[in-house]
Protein backbone atom coordinates (compact mmCIF):
# COMPACT_ATOMS: atom_id res chain seq x y z
CA UNK A 1 0.00 0.00 0.00
CA UNK A 2 2.54 2.38 0.81
CA UNK A 3 4.59 1.89 -2.50
CA UNK A 4 1.44 2.07 -4.45
CA UNK A 5 0.49 5.58 -3.01
CA UNK A 6 3.81 7.16 -3.21
CA UNK A 7 3.31 6.26 -6.73
CA UNK A 8 0.21 7.94 -7.07
CA UNK A 9 1.76 11.10 -5.55
CA UNK A 10 4.53 11.19 -7.85
CA UNK A 11 2.43 10.36 -10.95
CA UNK A 12 -0.13 13.74 -9.71
CA UNK A 13 2.69 15.87 -9.15
CA UNK A 14 4.22 14.96 -12.17
CA UNK A 15 1.24 15.50 -14.10
CA UNK A 16 0.73 19.10 -12.64
CA UNK A 17 4.35 20.11 -13.18
CA UNK A 18 3.03 18.80 -17.35
CA UNK A 19 0.64 20.98 -17.50
CA UNK A 20 1.87 24.16 -15.80
CA UNK A 21 5.08 23.42 -17.99
CA UNK A 22 2.51 23.61 -21.47
CA UNK A 23 0.29 26.49 -19.97
CA UNK A 24 3.93 28.51 -19.42
CA UNK A 25 5.13 27.34 -23.50
CA UNK A 26 1.45 28.14 -25.08
CA UNK A 27 1.74 31.82 -23.69
CA UNK A 28 5.52 32.45 -25.15
CA UNK A 29 3.84 30.73 -28.48
CA UNK A 30 1.08 33.61 -28.40
CA UNK A 31 3.55 36.23 -27.60
CA UNK A 32 5.72 35.12 -30.25
CA UNK A 33 2.80 35.22 -32.69
CA UNK A 34 1.80 38.34 -31.96
CA UNK A 35 5.53 40.03 -32.40
CA UNK A 36 5.45 38.08 -35.68
CA UNK A 37 2.14 39.59 -36.49
CA UNK A 38 2.60 43.30 -35.96
CA UNK A 39 6.46 43.04 -37.07
CA UNK A 40 6.86 45.76 -39.88
CA UNK A 41 10.54 45.89 -40.81
CA UNK A 42 12.80 48.70 -40.35
CA UNK A 43 10.96 51.80 -42.13
CA UNK A 44 13.85 53.72 -41.69
CA UNK A 45 15.83 51.58 -43.79
CA UNK A 46 13.68 51.93 -46.91
CA UNK A 47 13.77 55.74 -46.29
CA UNK A 48 16.98 56.23 -46.39
CA UNK A 49 17.32 54.32 -49.76
CA UNK A 50 15.33 56.88 -51.49
CA UNK A 51 18.09 59.46 -50.68
CA UNK A 52 21.56 58.50 -52.49
CA UNK A 53 24.73 60.25 -53.65
CA UNK A 54 25.88 59.82 -56.79
CA UNK A 55 29.28 60.43 -59.06
CA UNK A 56 29.49 60.65 -62.71
CA UNK A 57 31.63 61.21 -66.04
CA UNK A 58 30.55 62.81 -68.93
CA UNK A 59 31.74 63.57 -72.77
CA UNK A 60 30.42 66.98 -73.94
CA UNK A 61 30.01 68.78 -77.28
CA UNK A 62 29.80 72.80 -76.87
CA UNK A 63 28.55 75.07 -79.42
CA UNK A 64 28.88 78.76 -79.62
CA UNK A 65 26.59 81.50 -80.13
CA UNK A 66 27.75 85.00 -80.50
CA UNK A 67 29.04 88.09 -82.68
CA UNK A 68 31.17 85.92 -84.22
CA UNK A 69 28.39 82.62 -85.84
CA UNK A 70 28.00 82.58 -89.65
CA UNK A 71 24.80 85.35 -89.53
CA UNK A 72 23.47 87.99 -87.23
CA UNK A 73 19.94 85.51 -86.07
CA UNK A 74 20.94 84.67 -82.45
CA UNK A 75 20.07 81.10 -82.91
CA UNK A 76 23.30 80.77 -85.78
CA UNK A 77 26.17 78.73 -85.21
CA UNK A 78 28.75 76.71 -87.08
CA UNK A 79 28.29 73.33 -86.57
CA UNK A 80 31.98 72.59 -88.29
CA UNK A 81 33.27 74.02 -84.73
CA UNK A 82 31.47 71.76 -82.55
CA UNK A 83 34.08 71.00 -80.01
CA UNK A 84 34.28 68.37 -77.23
CA UNK A 85 34.58 68.59 -73.26
CA UNK A 86 34.85 66.39 -70.25
CA UNK A 87 32.91 66.79 -67.34
CA UNK A 88 33.09 65.27 -63.47
CA UNK A 89 29.87 64.98 -61.32
CA UNK A 90 28.45 64.46 -57.99
CA UNK A 91 24.93 63.99 -57.15
CA UNK A 92 22.88 63.95 -54.33
CA UNK A 93 19.27 62.80 -54.61
CA UNK A 94 16.71 64.39 -51.98
CA UNK A 95 13.51 62.51 -52.69
CA UNK A 96 11.27 61.07 -55.28
CA UNK A 97 11.70 63.88 -57.81
CA UNK A 98 14.52 66.43 -57.27
CA UNK A 99 18.33 65.95 -57.54
CA UNK A 100 21.13 68.37 -56.70
CA UNK A 101 24.03 68.12 -58.86
CA UNK A 102 27.24 69.60 -58.93
CA UNK A 103 29.95 69.37 -61.82
CA UNK A 104 33.11 70.78 -63.44
CA UNK A 105 33.42 71.07 -67.38
CA UNK A 106 36.40 72.15 -69.41
CA UNK A 107 36.15 72.26 -73.05
CA UNK A 108 36.91 74.71 -76.07
CA UNK A 109 34.47 77.42 -77.99
CA UNK A 110 35.44 78.40 -81.43
CA UNK A 111 34.26 81.12 -83.62
CA UNK A 112 36.11 82.16 -86.90
CA UNK A 113 34.51 84.39 -89.89
CA UNK A 114 36.57 83.64 -92.52
CA UNK A 115 35.40 79.69 -92.30
CA UNK A 116 31.61 80.35 -91.48
CA UNK A 117 30.35 83.68 -93.31
CA UNK A 118 29.37 82.92 -96.25
CA UNK A 119 30.50 86.11 -98.85
CA UNK A 120 27.78 85.27 -101.55
CA UNK A 121 25.30 86.09 -98.93
CA UNK A 122 25.48 90.22 -99.18
CA UNK A 123 22.99 90.58 -97.13
CA UNK A 124 23.47 88.54 -93.62
CA UNK A 125 27.28 87.29 -94.20
CA UNK A 126 29.26 89.40 -95.89
CA UNK A 127 29.86 91.97 -93.32
CA UNK A 128 31.11 88.96 -91.08
CA UNK A 129 33.04 87.51 -93.56
CA UNK A 130 35.09 91.27 -94.79
CA UNK A 131 35.73 91.79 -90.69
CA UNK A 132 37.47 88.45 -90.47
CA UNK A 133 37.75 88.19 -86.81
CA UNK A 134 38.49 84.65 -85.16
CA UNK A 135 38.62 83.23 -81.69
CA UNK A 136 39.08 80.31 -79.62
CA UNK A 137 38.58 80.28 -75.56
CA UNK A 138 38.88 77.16 -73.41
CA UNK A 139 36.39 77.56 -70.59
CA UNK A 140 36.38 75.77 -67.04
CA UNK A 141 33.07 75.90 -65.72
CA UNK A 142 31.77 74.96 -62.31
CA UNK A 143 28.15 74.90 -61.44
CA UNK A 144 25.42 73.67 -59.05
CA UNK A 145 22.32 72.82 -60.71
CA UNK A 146 18.72 71.18 -59.52
CA UNK A 147 17.23 68.62 -61.66
CA UNK A 148 13.37 68.00 -61.89
CA UNK A 149 12.08 64.24 -62.73
CA UNK A 150 8.99 64.04 -64.82
CA UNK A 151 8.20 60.81 -63.14
CA UNK A 152 8.07 60.10 -59.70
CA UNK A 153 10.46 57.17 -58.18
CA UNK A 154 8.81 56.05 -54.94
CA UNK A 155 10.38 53.05 -54.31
CA UNK A 156 14.23 52.22 -53.29
CA UNK A 157 17.51 53.25 -55.11
CA UNK A 158 17.44 49.52 -56.13
CA UNK A 159 13.91 49.21 -58.21
CA UNK A 160 13.97 53.33 -59.50
CA UNK A 161 12.31 53.93 -62.17
CA UNK A 162 13.83 52.55 -65.87
CA UNK A 163 13.89 56.10 -67.40
CA UNK A 164 13.09 59.71 -66.92
CA UNK A 165 12.50 63.23 -69.18
CA UNK A 166 13.98 65.62 -66.78
CA UNK A 167 14.52 69.47 -66.66
CA UNK A 168 17.42 71.37 -64.80
CA UNK A 169 18.07 74.97 -63.46
CA UNK A 170 20.98 76.52 -61.77
CA UNK A 171 23.68 78.61 -61.16
CA UNK A 172 27.73 78.37 -62.85
CA UNK A 173 31.05 80.43 -62.62
CA UNK A 174 33.41 79.75 -65.39
CA UNK A 175 37.01 80.80 -66.14
CA UNK A 176 37.49 82.01 -70.04
CA UNK A 177 40.16 83.59 -72.15
CA UNK A 178 39.92 84.24 -75.46
CA UNK A 179 42.10 83.51 -78.11
CA UNK A 180 43.43 84.39 -81.88
CA UNK A 181 45.79 83.38 -84.16
CA UNK A 182 48.35 86.29 -84.83
CA UNK A 183 48.61 87.19 -88.53
CA UNK A 184 52.14 87.05 -90.09
CA UNK A 185 52.32 90.78 -90.69
CA UNK A 186 50.90 94.02 -88.80
CA UNK A 187 48.21 96.38 -90.40
CA UNK A 188 51.26 98.37 -92.36
CA UNK A 189 52.35 94.99 -93.53
CA UNK A 190 55.97 94.64 -90.90
CA UNK A 191 56.31 91.22 -89.91
CA UNK A 192 54.97 90.14 -86.72
CA UNK A 193 57.10 88.60 -84.05
CA UNK A 194 54.41 86.73 -82.58
CA UNK A 195 53.18 85.74 -85.77
CA UNK A 196 51.23 82.34 -86.12
CA UNK A 197 51.14 82.47 -82.38
CA UNK A 198 47.87 82.08 -80.44
CA UNK A 199 48.15 84.86 -77.90
CA UNK A 200 45.53 86.16 -75.36
CA UNK A 201 42.91 88.87 -76.64
CA UNK A 202 41.86 90.41 -73.12
CA UNK A 203 45.25 92.37 -72.23
CA UNK A 204 45.30 93.56 -76.00
CA UNK A 205 42.38 95.69 -75.22
CA UNK A 206 41.18 95.43 -78.80
CA UNK A 207 38.26 97.86 -78.41
CA UNK A 208 39.92 100.36 -76.69
CA UNK A 209 39.52 98.93 -73.11
CA UNK A 210 43.07 99.98 -72.38
CA UNK A 211 43.33 103.33 -74.28
CA UNK A 212 42.11 107.12 -73.10
CA UNK A 213 39.49 107.28 -75.58
CA UNK A 214 38.10 110.76 -76.49
CA UNK A 215 34.78 111.30 -74.89
CA UNK A 216 32.94 111.71 -78.46
CA UNK A 217 34.09 108.20 -79.50
CA UNK A 218 31.33 105.58 -79.14
CA UNK A 219 33.76 103.66 -77.04
CA UNK A 220 34.53 105.83 -74.57
CA UNK A 221 34.32 104.70 -71.05
CA UNK A 222 34.49 100.91 -72.21
CA UNK A 223 36.30 98.69 -69.18
CA UNK A 224 38.46 95.65 -69.70
CA UNK A 225 36.03 92.46 -69.44
CA UNK A 226 36.55 89.89 -66.59
CA UNK A 227 37.84 86.17 -67.33
CA UNK A 228 35.63 85.02 -64.01
CA UNK A 229 32.21 85.11 -64.99
CA UNK A 230 28.84 83.75 -63.81
CA UNK A 231 26.58 82.08 -66.01
CA UNK A 232 23.01 80.49 -65.60
CA UNK A 233 22.81 76.84 -66.75
CA UNK A 234 19.45 75.09 -68.08
CA UNK A 235 18.47 72.93 -69.83
CA UNK A 236 16.13 68.81 -70.30
CA UNK A 237 17.61 65.53 -70.32
CA UNK A 238 16.67 61.94 -70.05
CA UNK A 239 17.49 59.61 -67.94
CA UNK A 240 18.14 55.85 -68.22
CA UNK A 241 18.73 52.96 -65.48
CA UNK A 242 21.06 50.72 -66.80
CA UNK A 243 21.19 48.22 -63.81
CA UNK A 244 21.19 48.69 -59.44
CA UNK A 245 23.78 50.98 -59.16
CA UNK A 246 24.31 52.83 -62.91
CA UNK A 247 22.57 55.40 -64.84
CA UNK A 248 23.03 56.68 -68.57
CA UNK A 249 21.60 60.45 -69.74
CA UNK A 250 21.85 62.64 -72.85
CA UNK A 251 21.45 66.27 -71.92
CA UNK A 252 20.50 68.91 -74.11
CA UNK A 253 21.55 72.14 -72.43
CA UNK A 254 22.38 76.41 -72.59
CA UNK A 255 24.43 78.48 -70.87
CA UNK A 256 22.92 82.13 -70.61
CA UNK A 257 26.17 84.62 -70.02
CA UNK A 258 26.28 87.99 -68.23
CA UNK A 259 29.28 88.94 -70.65
CA UNK A 260 29.55 89.52 -74.99
CA UNK A 261 33.07 89.03 -74.92
CA UNK A 262 33.91 84.88 -74.74
CA UNK A 263 34.75 85.89 -78.35
CA UNK A 264 36.85 89.42 -77.60
CA UNK A 265 34.19 90.79 -79.69
CA UNK A 266 30.88 93.24 -78.65
CA UNK A 267 31.36 97.41 -79.18
CA UNK A 268 32.50 99.39 -82.35
CA UNK A 269 35.77 99.40 -83.73
CA UNK A 270 38.06 102.41 -82.36
CA UNK A 271 41.01 104.59 -84.45
CA UNK A 272 44.21 102.27 -84.50
CA UNK A 273 46.54 104.65 -83.17
CA UNK A 274 44.28 104.29 -80.21
CA UNK A 275 45.47 101.09 -79.33
CA UNK A 276 48.77 100.55 -77.08
CA UNK A 277 50.82 97.92 -79.59
CA UNK A 278 50.88 96.91 -82.93
CA UNK A 279 49.70 93.52 -81.88
CA UNK A 280 46.85 95.07 -80.41
CA UNK A 281 46.12 96.88 -83.88
CA UNK A 282 46.58 93.54 -85.85
CA UNK A 283 44.32 91.48 -83.52
CA UNK A 284 41.34 94.67 -83.80
CA UNK A 285 41.27 94.89 -87.75
CA UNK A 286 42.20 92.13 -90.11
CA UNK A 287 39.93 93.14 -93.17
CA UNK A 288 42.98 93.77 -94.64
CA UNK A 289 43.72 90.17 -94.62
CA UNK A 290 40.95 89.38 -96.67
CA UNK A 291 41.62 88.59 -100.40
CA UNK A 292 40.99 91.63 -102.56
CA UNK A 293 41.40 93.70 -99.65
CA UNK A 294 44.81 93.76 -99.01
CA UNK A 295 45.91 96.56 -101.80
CA UNK A 296 43.27 99.50 -101.06
CA UNK A 297 42.02 101.29 -103.89
CA UNK A 298 40.86 105.16 -103.48
CA UNK A 299 38.04 104.65 -101.24
CA UNK A 300 40.87 103.77 -97.88
CA UNK A 301 40.47 105.61 -95.06
CA UNK A 302 42.78 106.95 -92.49
CA UNK A 303 43.02 105.24 -88.65
CA UNK A 304 45.40 107.60 -86.87
CA UNK A 305 47.86 107.52 -89.52
CA UNK A 306 46.96 103.61 -90.90
CA UNK A 307 45.00 103.00 -93.86
CA UNK A 308 41.97 100.79 -93.20
CA UNK A 309 39.35 99.44 -95.54
CA UNK A 310 36.02 101.41 -95.61
CA UNK A 311 33.47 100.34 -92.30
CA UNK A 312 36.21 98.61 -90.73
CA UNK A 313 39.49 99.40 -88.20
CA UNK A 314 38.24 103.36 -87.67
CA UNK A 315 35.72 105.55 -85.27
CA UNK A 316 32.68 105.67 -86.12
CA UNK A 317 29.19 105.41 -84.76
CA UNK A 318 27.82 103.05 -87.33
CA UNK A 319 31.27 101.17 -87.91
CA UNK A 320 30.10 97.89 -85.66
CA UNK A 321 32.55 95.43 -84.30
CA UNK A 322 30.11 93.41 -82.88
CA UNK A 323 26.56 94.06 -81.21
CA UNK A 324 26.46 94.83 -77.60
CA UNK A 325 22.92 94.05 -77.14
CA UNK A 326 23.04 90.43 -77.15
CA UNK A 327 25.19 88.56 -75.02
CA UNK A 328 27.05 85.59 -75.92
CA UNK A 329 25.37 81.93 -75.09
CA UNK A 330 27.61 78.85 -75.40
CA UNK A 331 25.58 75.45 -76.01
CA UNK A 332 26.36 72.09 -74.06
CA UNK A 333 25.04 68.91 -75.32
CA UNK A 334 26.23 65.74 -72.65
CA UNK A 335 26.14 62.09 -72.44
CA UNK A 336 27.19 61.39 -69.21
CA UNK A 337 27.16 57.66 -67.28
CA UNK A 338 26.70 57.92 -63.36
CA UNK A 339 26.83 55.21 -60.43
CA UNK A 340 25.43 55.53 -57.29
CA UNK A 341 27.74 55.07 -54.15
CA UNK A 342 27.64 54.37 -50.59
CA UNK A 343 24.92 51.96 -50.84
CA UNK A 344 25.12 47.90 -50.93
CA UNK A 345 22.05 45.43 -51.64
CA UNK A 346 20.55 44.18 -48.38
CA UNK A 347 18.81 40.84 -48.70
CA UNK A 348 16.11 40.21 -46.37
CA UNK A 349 16.86 37.20 -43.25
CA UNK A 350 15.52 34.85 -41.31
CA UNK A 351 16.10 33.96 -38.17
Amino acid sequence: MRRILCLLIVCLVSSMGFEAYGQLNRKAIKKNNRRIGSFRGKKSHFGKDKIYNAVGISLNALNYFGDLAPTPSRFSTDIGFTRPAIGLSFSHRFGPRYTLTAAFTYGTLRGDDADSADPSDEENAIFRYDRNLSFRNRVKELSIVANFDLFENMATYISRVKWTPYAYLGIAVFHHNPQAQAPATDVNGNPLPEAGEWVDLQPLGTEGQFSDLDPSAVNHGIKPYKLIQPAIPMGLGVRFRINELMDFSAELGFRYLFTDYVDDVSGNYVNLDELNSELARAMSYRTGEVDGHATLAEGGVMSGGYVVWPGYGHEHRDNFRGNKDDRDIYMVTTFKLTSIIGKTFHRAKFR
